[in-house]
């Protein structure tokens, strides 16, 4: 029996087993916290919490399979699709930012018929802008420093997504173009060039913060921070939740803050942790996140192609500083941005999103283990034969 499991888990769960296993402990860790958070919510919305968690489990179960289907896929042949993905995701940022649902003063959802889930083009936006990046720089390393015909069209699409989604939510810009920045510096772009893209980004930023929704918020925000005189509401019960949590927490459920703050379940998700597993649990959820970032950086490292390294570190890269500016928002380190915590947030679509990328960083990690079985394999016939 046990041979027949090990033997299906072999053909089908290939790739990087460690990165499985984060995700599948991530993903735990977010249906435990999301069914104690989601209480308060429940009872305003006049449900059963288990609504909330059975939701999540599926939209959870959805991201896993989408994960696992992208896996299965040649990374290679996300490279075709790439320029699609940015031509599709340019009139969604527009439209979403135009005419886009609305929640807390930002319309960065799009209402998807039929199925009641709202998306968010930022989501196809940030990978696709991921995946163009590594394909533009593996097929330019030969002459990258061609400024015309290999770094203009790098500083176009990333100025120009980037403004777009800083229109509705400048926060996910702001991370996006670090992602960016760090995935052009790996890919040996030149240091002017970077600096030229750097005041690209400012100005676009500057554009979109006088032009668009959350200029005003993301000020008063900063302002808040730097010139603590009056803690944000949010920190101050995210504060409590930490406080309360001790070293070991109070144990599944626990939680009391979870009724003072808003977004636990999504934004503040980390709170809770802390709150209810201690500092135990905090650390060991951060360590989840290294252990991601290491992980990814070594299928880079192994990567014998440059379109792979570079897919697996930017979208590595994506996923991990976003959690990690969420555990330092929760904990004090940084003002309020709104964002979540990858794989451990409630939350719909995103989920998906973040599957997908983690299923083709899988992809990149399963061709090279097949590329390295294919070289010994001919090393072995070479010997046998000689």
């Amino acid at each position: 029996m046990l041979e027949k499991v090990k033997s299906w888990t072999d053909k089908n769960i290939e790739g990087d087993p460690v990165i499985w296993l984060v995700v599948i402990c991530l993903s735990v860790f977010g249906i435990l916290v999301v069914y104690s958070a989601t209480g308060s919510l429940a009872y305003r919305a006049g449900v059963n919490t288990e609504m909330y968690l059975i939701r999540h489990a599926v939209m959870v179960g959805l991201s896993l399979f989408v994960m696992w289907i992208a896996h299965k896929i040649d990374y290679r042949y996300y490279s075709k699709l790439t320029r699609y993905a940015l031509l599709l995701a340019v009139p969604l940022l527009l439209y979403a930012w135009l005419k886009g649902e609305s929640h807390n003063g930002a319309s960065r959802w799009i209402q998807l018929p039929f199925i009641g889930l709202q998306f968010q083009p930022s989501d196809l936006a940030k990978l696709a802008l991921i995946a163009a990046l590594a394909t533009m720089l593996a097929k330019r390393q030969q002459k990258i420093d061609d400024f015309k015909e290999s770094l203009i069209p790098m500083l176009a699409w990333c100025g120009g997504i980037c403004a777009l989604i800083a229109m509705t939510n400048i926060s996910t810009a702001v991370l996006l173009f670090a992602t960016c920045m760090l995935l052009l510096f790996i890919g040996r772009v030149p240091v002017k060039y970077l600096a030229m893209l750097l005041v690209v980004g400012v100005f676009a930023g500057l554009i979109a913060m006088k032009v668009g929704q959350r200029g005003a918020t993301a000020l008063s925000r900063v302002e808040s921070f730097i010139n603590p005189t009056e803690v944000p509401y949010q920190a101050k019960v995210a504060n409590m939740a930490i406080a309360t949590g001790g070293v070991f927490g109070n144990g599944p459920g626990g939680s009391v803050q979870r009724n003072f703050l808003p977004e636990a379940y999504s934004d503040f998700a980390y709170a809770i942790i802390i709150e209810e597993y201690g500092l135990v649990g905090g650390v060991f959820v951060l360590f989840l996140y290294l252990v991601l970032l290491y992980r990814g950086m070594r299928v880079v490292a192994n990567s014998d192609r440059a379109f792979g390294g570079l897919l697996s570190a930017g979208l590595t890269f994506a996923i991990v500083i976003q959690a990690l500016v969420n555990i330092g928002v929760v904990v004090g380190l940084g003002p309020v941005t709104g964002q979540t915590l990858p794989l451990i947030s409630m939350g719909g679509t995103s989920l998906l999103f973040t599957g997908l990328s983690l299923g083709i960083i899988l992809s990149v990690s399963r061709g090279e283990q097949e590329d390295y079985s294919a070289m010994n394999g001919e090393v072995k016939n070479k010997l046998r034969t000689a």
